[in-house]
């Protein structure tokens, strides 16, 4: 018994000292616990219907994109008599559009083991997104750059949970705006062999992240495509209430025509952006989703899409947007129903919070918005790590912790195993009597160091060990870890000709144009 407690503390010391690479890891997580529907048949109905009401009387305006709009028109929709940006829909004409976006497709990373299924009972994690800021314990809080930038690509590539690259991870303020995202997009390619997001500030940049993406994989690029599958994504919000830049919608159109993945978000904030209501901010939410949806099918049917969501109160007293509501909470499990009766895969936000640091309302935050989407059904889940200060912050610290979290609901998410093992029946059997405890028999050594989970981040130890050990916080054990893992890390491997010609790419691009700053 006492080597087997040995043997114990020396895997929790592995753990401890960041040793990963023992962790079984899964490209993406297989779902098999159910959803949670929260509506019947006639509130779900009653949904849809006001979205319905929403699409042709008040229409969606496409501010700038005449060729958008001339599309819904030609497809059966009607131009507003007094403005023709503005775009109204018969009933059921925006269903009829979106229902021939695939309920699940392939993104494929250049790395095939992580390629992933998006749609389905599959659920994609994926890194927080757009921060212009960075925090840690030693630097504190800071604009972020382009070290930071592949800091955080290198900490998804190696995290055992994260299945995604992301895109925007932190804004590198110190690259020109028009330039910083050929750097962004050669990291995501160089530093890590996962899927990755593409750019969206632009159709001009979106149609180098395609150009990029088809330097990456090559003569696949075309194939892969033609196949109904995606090498990159664009990820786009709708400027609520109910309009499209024309910048969004020719991104939205320059991806589809290629053949790649779009995420469509409406941007919400109940009683801003939208009905303070929470009813009427999912049926304005999902009337700006659907068109987005139907956009893509218009460009090129059987275009890989995602329809997306983030949509979250408000802080009446300052105007500040709120995290971890249960209004929010019931609006994605009405969005994750409508998601699926539309047949398209739903993405949900993750770890949100709207504090500063890591204390007690980022993790009750954050705890209460991840759960939620993933109850929904969520199958692509942004912002699912590092989030801080409604999204103006990524933090080193708080992407270890949120990272912690993910562990915990990847091993919710694949269920109760019910095999023979699982019932342990043989560990009654190797007891030497009625009474005796179950630590020492067989069953129990022979499953102890997976039937759990493990907090990398917690401490469960007594008070006076805790205190031995340096009295350290879960943030301070998650620096330890980030810098453990920074300084591990190791570069996947890449065709000298493949890196090459991306280098080459960037520099012809930046070349040909003088710095801008805005």
């Amino acid at each position: 018994m006492a080597t087997e407690t040995k043997k114990r503390r020396r895997v929790r010391r592995s753990r401890d000292s960041n040793d990963i690479s023992k962790i079984k890891t899964d490209p993406y997580i297989k779902r098999n616990i159910p959803y949670y529907e929260m509506l019947d048949e006639e509130g779900i109905s009653k949904i849809e219907e006001h979205a319905e009401i929403i699409l042709e009387e008040f229409g969606i305006q496409f501010r700038g994109d005449k060729v958008a709009a001339q599309l819904f028109v030609d497809a059966g929709a009607e131009y507003d008599k007094d403005d023709k940006e503005i775009v109204h829909f018969p009933k059921g004409l925006v269903k009829k559009l979106a229902s021939t976006a695939p309920r699940e497709f392939t993104h494929h990373a250049r790395n095939p083991e992580r390629t992933v299924t998006i749609g389905g009972d599959n659920l994609v994690l994926v890194p927080a997104y757009g921060s212009p800021f960075v925090l840690d314990m030693d630097k504190g809080r800071r604009y972020a750059n382009i070290e930071d930038f592949k800091n955080f690509v290198k900490l998804a590539y190696v995290d055992p949970y994260m299945h995604h690259s992301g895109g925007t991870i932190c804004e590198p303020v110190d690259i020109p705006v028009n330039k910083r995202h050929l750097d962004m997009l050669y990291s995501h390619m160089r530093y890590s062999d996962k899927v990755f997001l593409g750019s969206i500030t632009s159709p001009d940049r979106a149609k180098d992240s395609i150009a990029m993406a088809k330097i990456l994989f090559g003569d696949e690029f075309e194939k892969k495509s033609t196949e109904g599958n995606c090498v990159i994504m664009g990820n786009i919000n709708s400027t609520s209430p109910l309009l499209f830049d024309g910048d969004v919608s020719e991104v939205i159109r320059t991806y589809a025509s290629a053949g790649q993945g779009m995420v469509i978000c409406p941007f919400v904030l109940g009683g801003a952006m939208g009905p303070v209501t929470p009813a009427g901010a999912v049926a304005q939410a999902h009337a700006e989703s659907m068109v987005g949806v139907a956009l893509t099918q218009l460009v090129k049917p059987g275009t890989p899409v995602i329809y997306g969501n983030f949509l979250t109160t408000l802080s009446l007293r300052n105007g500040a947007p709120t995290f971890g509501q249960p209004e929010a909470a019931m609006a994605y499990f009405a969005i994750g129903q409508l998601a699926r009766r539309a047949g398209v895969p739903l993405r949900c936000g993750g770890s949100f919070t709207s504090s500063k640091v890591n204390d007690f309302q980022a993790g009750q935050e954050s705890a209460d918005a991840m759960m939620p989407a993933m109850m929904s059904g969520a199958n692509f889940m942004l912002h699912a790590a590092g989030w801080l200060e409604g999204g103006l912050t990524m933090g080193y610290e708080k992407f270890i912790l949120d990272s912690n979290r993910m562990g915990m609901m990847t091993k919710l998410m694949k269920g109760m195993e019910l095999d023979d093992n699982a019932f342990g029946l043989e560990s009654y059997r190797q007891r030497n009597s009625h009474n005796e405890h179950f630590l020492g028999t067989a069953h129990t050594m022979a499953n102890y160091e997976t039937v759990f989970y493990e907090s990398n981040t917690a401490d469960n130890n007594s008070f006076e060990q805790w205190e031995l050990d340096g009295s350290k916080t879960a943030e301070q054990r998650a620096n330890e870890i980030f810098k453990a893992r920074l300084n591990n890390y190791e570069m996947p491997a890449m065709d000298d000709g493949i890196n090459e010609a991306l280098k080459e790419f960037m520099e012809k691009k930046k070349a040909s144009m003088p710095d801008m700053w805005y």
